[in-house]
């Protein structure tokens, strides 16, 4: 998506619909609760994976939670200009690497692009629930690279907002 409209996404709570949790996503409810974000990982394969679930998706071994970073980059995005508030739906892949579907919020529409870093911030539904979303982080925001390490550039890195 492209263009310079300034209008924000706002991130306000409870525009969201009740997310009750179920049996298996309960122990992910509850660290949301304390603002922790955790993944499921493989025990067998090692691969982490999203939405949560008891069993991998690649080798069927058994899963287990992990805290995760909460850090990704948007992979696409799309707004949703009609809803009230209006909303971004976009694919985040996570620092750990899985992708989610998720809202991007509190941004402005016209920065957002394909391979900005983003950040998870919990948004409560109605019921109250935390529902995991995503905020665009600032470049000047970033950690600073571990001492003999050099930040590398990646083609996808984000360039700014348009214009």
């Amino acid at each position: 998506m492209t263009g310079t409209s300034s209008t924000r996404i706002p991130l306000r709570d409870g525009d969201w619909p009740d997310a009750p949790p179920s049996p298996e996503s309960a122990p992910f409810v509850a660290a949301a609760r304390e603002g922790r974000f955790l993944l499921r990982r493989c025990t067998a394969c090692g691969k982490a994976h999203w939405y949560p679930r008891a069993l991998c998706p690649f080798c069927l071994g058994e899963t287990a939670w992990e805290e995760a970073s909460g850090q990704g980059t948007i992979y696409g995005y799309t707004l949703l200009a009609r809803e009230d508030p209006p909303r971004t739906i976009a694919y985040v892949t996570l620092a750990e690497g899985p992708t989610m579907l998720t809202s991007l919020v509190d941004c402005e529409k016209g920065a957002l692009a394909v391979g900005r870093p983003v950040q998870l911030v919990f948004v409560r539904s109605r019921d109250g629930t935390p529902v995991p979303c995503f905020r665009p982080v600032a470049m000047d925001d970033l950690p600073e690279p571990a001492a003999g390490e050099r930040r590398r550039r990646r083609r996808s890195a984000w360039p700014g907002p348009p214009g």
